[in-house]
């Protein structure tokens, strides 16, 4: 087995506005395992474009690395560097060394997809093209103007679940923002989702959470920072609209540590991303043990490229499936003005495997 890294770096068709910074651009670590740059190959390999020569990158399995400056906890100067030393390590095993690599989720992450290879195979309905997994319409940060206008860019796209990025504008033009969406639809309608990203404080977040139920919000992502266990707690406890744990989780590698965290924060619902979560393995023991707890989840993409977008969407059918109901966060493969072509494609508020034809 030989195993290649290619570093890549994405732009943004537009910049996305995060409660950490916007971003204008995605850099990437693809790894692919017995790559070969050659137009003579079997079936049993895969491929996607090389270069603007038009030569094909041909490969038994790809996996996408992908962490996030300032959030992802194995995000590091000498990422490529340490990379590396897994790969490695895998080349000579045949094998994801998983108890090794689990503070290292994205680099999980990517070598998993790369090895098992089902999120190209997987026999699941939206593999076969037959059933779509329904999507989230994600509406960026930005002016009061801008978001409106993403608001009903959505809607006109047949969106039924809205997430809104929220703690960029003033709190008042935020609250007014839903309140002219609640004027207009009803919670049948739009179901609508809020992300603060550990925008609130635990002063004011009660009073926010409070102000956000009188609009049927369906649930808040991360009210405040993470690593407040105790007051996460008690809102957890207190808040009159569910709250979902995302940035909270990341870091928490340990099966013990996850058991922990979520008794002790109780938490109504938890969100996954395979690249800040654990990899593929680390999602399914968050998703195992939370069911076990009566708590909830669904999975998202952390700005991944399609490679990236692929595996997860894959997994989500795989685990979730079939006839999923609840919107995923997989509406981020339209992003970059650069990315890799792969048989994926929204349709109205679903994501669909594209046939193709023979």
């Amino acid at each position: 087995m030989k195993i290649d890294i290619e570093e890549r770096v994405f732009h943004f068709k537009q910049p996305a506005g995060t409660s950490r910074g916007v971003y204008t651009e995605r850099r990437s670590w693809l790894v692919y395992v017995n790559r070969k740059e050659r137009e003579d190959y079997g079936e049993a390999s895969s491929s996607v474009a090389g270069e603007e020569s038009g030569e094909r990158i041909v490969f038994e399995g790809v996996g996408e690395c992908a962490p996030l400056p300032d959030l992802s906890c194995d995000a590091s100067p000498d990422y490529g560097r340490t990379l590396r030393t897994f790969c490695d390590m895998v080349e000579q095993t045949g094998e994801v060394p998983y108890e090794l690599m689990r503070p290292y989720p994205s680099m999980l992450f990517g070598l998993e997809t790369a090895l098992e290879t089902r999120h190209l195979k997987s026999e699941t309905p939206f593999a076969r093209g037959e059933e779509g997994i329904p999507i989230n319409g994600l509406i960026w940060m930005g002016s009061f103007e801008e978001m409106s206008q993403r608001i009903q860019d959505k809607l006109q796209q047949g969106f039924h679940c809205v997430k809104l990025k929220i703690g960029a504008i003033d709190w008042n033009r935020e609250i007014e923002l839903i309140r002219f969406i609640r004027s207009h639809f009803s919670k049948e309608q739009i179901e609508l989702r809020v992300d603060a990203n550990g925008g609130f404080t635990p002063e004011n977040a009660m009073e926010r959470l409070e102000q956000l139920a009188q609009y049927d919000i369906h649930s808040i992502e991360q009210p405040i920072r993470q690593h407040q266990w105790k007051e996460m707690a008690r809102l957890c406890k207190e808040t009159p609209l569910p709250i979902a744990l995302d940035e909270e989780l990341i870091g928490v590698n340990l099966l013990s540590m996850k058991a922990s965290l979520l008794d002790t924060i109780c938490p109504q619902y938890i969100i996954l991303k395979p690249s800040l979560h654990g990899g593929i393995q680390g999602c399914r023991e968050w998703i195992a043990i939370a069911k076990e707890r009566g708590i909830g989840s669904w999975i998202t993409s952390a700005l991944e490229s399609n490679i990236g977008l692929s595996a997860i969407a894959h997994f989500c059918a795989e685990i979730y499936g079939p006839h999923i109901t609840m919107p995923q966060g997989l509406g981020t493969g339209m992003l970059f003005t650069d990315n890799i072509p792969m048989p994926l494609e929204i349709r109205g508020e679903r994501l669909w495997v594209r046939k193709v034809k023979s």
